[in-house]
């Protein structure tokens, strides 16, 4: 049986569990400030990931429309950031 790093251990269970959709949300949660700004990460209510889409929940209408116009960029620095392909499509409600 072949020993594995603990780090390298950990990832393949989460490539193999449900859980992986939910660590990455959290840790996109703890990165969004860095990502897009104290600003926008105060006036976003939640954000999660199903099936490599990130849902992003906001109340302020203008907010709303910027983020739709920065849906390519923010896509390239969560997954920059992440270090794989983790978001392929963001929704904005």
């Amino acid at each position: 049986m072949a020993q594995l790093q603990i780090g390298e251990a950990l990832k393949q269970f989460l490539n193999k569990s449900k859980l992986k959709n939910g660590v990455h949300a959290a840790q996109i949660e703890s990165i969004w400030a860095d990502v897009m700004g104290k600003t926008i990460a105060k006036h976003t209510d939640k954000i999660e990931i199903i099936n490599h889409t990130l849902f992003i929940t906001t109340t302020v209408g203008p907010l709303k429309q910027e983020l739709v116009y920065q849906k390519d960029k923010i896509i390239e620095r969560i997954n920059e950031i992440m270090g794989e392909a983790v978001v392929k499509q963001v929704v904005i409600r």
